[in-house]
């Protein structure tokens, strides 16, 4: 072999080990880039913000010392996917001013319960867990806390909520 094309082989495996090393690491950050933001995503979402949801145009409508149950629909979006619930709460009110907003799910075990006029108390039918219907204490049944409260606040003659769901069965209430 003559000196010129060593040379040549030189260069062609010194151009060869840059495009293999270019080329590694251009794969390395594609591959690489999507786990890493993948992993760290997590950590840097955003806080969700609580929304006020408007569930009575007119507060003057609802009946004062009984227990109204209000059901809405709440939409969420997971990515492409848009799903709906039916989300259901109880408002009492003693004078039609100031309003009190019950989750509509039991704390036992997350079934849905309803009014007994008879004995005013709220009662879930599951496991006949029995509330007070006033604050939501517990009076009977398993149930290990009261009724969840949620915020409300009334504008313009409307009762807005601001929805959560917390988690059945434990003493603390703690958002699900």
């Amino acid at each position: 072999m003559t000196q010129e094309s060593q040379t040549d082989a030189v260069k062609r495996r010194t151009f060869l080990k840059w495009v293999s090393g270019i080329g590694a690491t251009l794969m390395a950050a594609l591959i690489g880039v999507p786990v890493v933001s993948a992993f760290l995503s997590p950590a840097l979402k955003a806080p969700t913000t609580k929304r006020w949801r408007k569930v009575v145009d007119d507060v003057g409508t609802l009946d004062v010392g009984t227990p109204v149950k209000i059901d809405f629909v709440e939409a969420s979006n997971d990515a492409w996917v848009e799903s709906r619930s039916l989300r259901t709460v109880w408002l009492y009110s003693e004078d039609g001013k100031a309003f009190t907003a019950f989750s509509g799910v039991c704390t036992h075990l997350g079934c849905s319960y309803g009014f007994d006029v008879d004995k005013k108390v709220y009662h879930c039918p599951c496991h006949h867990g029995l509330f007070e219907m006033k604050t939501g204490a517990v009076v009977g049944g398993p149930p290990p806390r009261g009724l969840d409260t949620l915020p409300v606040k009334v504008e313009n003659g409307e009762l807005h909520i601001q929805y959560e769901t917390f988690r059945p069965g434990i003493a603390a209430k703690l958002e699900a």
